[in-house]
């Protein structure tokens, strides 16, 4: 979310509506990442992982995704998963609706199947591909959804592409920076989207990443910025990383967000990666920024994170007193 998006927000938020919705939209998905945390044991609480859900299909899940749209009423959705392309004959119902209503989408794909060409004439539509870092990396992390498919499936869209940096890519100076220049060239992708890896409380795992090489990744990323105009980046999105929220509570993408999970019942706390997130070892993007433009002050006086916290306070209030219901 841009620095001029987050005026938008307040006033839904003054109006009794839901800032951010994310869905994940099926408990399926023919990949079996490494770290993914939708299928981590705790990712539902009690409930355990995505795959002990229900879901949802055909004209249940179309009607089922606009009518909590329709709810909750907000500004911005992220359809996730599982792979949303399971559901790709839904989503080809579900995605010219929402362009009606004037939803802003992001829809955060492997791209292991064929992105249906209509979706590229959808305005409001913006599709993230994840890729894990460089080919021989990627490949093996992600199989099916190889670079190969990746490339031949993005053909004719404009997208988004998103990786997350782990302590593997760290290994060698040079990694991130070949990473964006690869994906730089591709006429297909019009930004590059860098986060750090979250993990979750008591994980163990080749992805996570230490605190010195947190520094240094940010500094790399700094410099791949610098380099590579695609790298969207901003000044905000870079200090939220190096000061992640301490808890969900400071935490505004978290305070914002409302997730919910396949059966489009369960809700997912404390944010979008559910289970137990390390905060201060946290890695979302949308966090980051969110946490920066919070940092930053109105008139060298009153942070905007203030600001949203009265914004909240009072929109709940009037909701509660049932004002502003349109």
């Amino acid at each position: 979310m841009k620095t001029t998006d987050i005026f938008p927000a307040w006033l839904g938020i003054l109006r009794g509506r839901t800032p951010l919705l994310s869905i994940e939209i099926t408990r399926e998905c023919p990949l079996r990442c490494p770290g993914c945390y939708a299928y981590s044991p705790e990712h539902l609480g009690a409930i355990g992982s995505l795959h002990n859900l229900s879901d949802l299909k055909g004209d249940a899940l179309v009607s089922g995704v606009i009518g909590l749209v329709r709810r909750l009423r907000p500004i911005h959705l992220s359809i996730i998963g599982g792979e949303p392309l399971v559901r790709y004959r839904e989503l080809s119902a579900i995605l010219p609706k929402l362009n009606e209503m004037r939803i802003e989408v992001q829809l955060v794909t492997s791209a292991v199947r064929p992105i249906p060409a209509a979706w590229s004439e959808l305005p409001n539509l913006h599709l993230s591909v994840s890729v894990d870092g460089l080919q021989p990396d990627h490949d093996r992390r992600r199989a099916p959804a190889t670079y190969e498919r990746i490339i031949k499936h993005i053909a004719g869209h404009h997208v988004i592409v998103h990786c997350t940096v782990t302590r593997q890519q760290l290994q060698r100076p040079e990694y991130l920076s070949e990473f964006a220049s690869f994906w730089s060239s591709r006429e297909e992708v019009r930004k590059i989207w860098f986060s750090l890896y979250t993990p979750q409380e008591g994980e163990i795992s080749e992805e996570r990443l230490r605190p010195e090489d947190r520094v240094t990744a940010i500094r790399r990323l700094q410099e791949v910025r610098d380099v590579f105009p695609k790298v969207d980046l901003s000044r905000a999105m870079l200090d939220g990383l190096i000061k992640p929220p301490r808890s969900p509570e400071e935490c505004i993408f978290a305070q914002v967000t409302t997730c919910i999970s396949a059966d489009l019942n369960a809700r997912i706390v404390p944010c979008q990666l559910g289970g137990r997130p390390v905060c201060r070892e946290c890695g979302c993007l949308a966090s980051a920024g969110l946490a920066g433009i919070g940092r930053m002050k109105l008139g060298g006086m009153v942070s905007l994170g203030d600001l949203y916290g009265i914004s909240s306070r009072i929109g709940k209030r009037l909701g509660q007193a049932g004002w502003m219901a349109s």
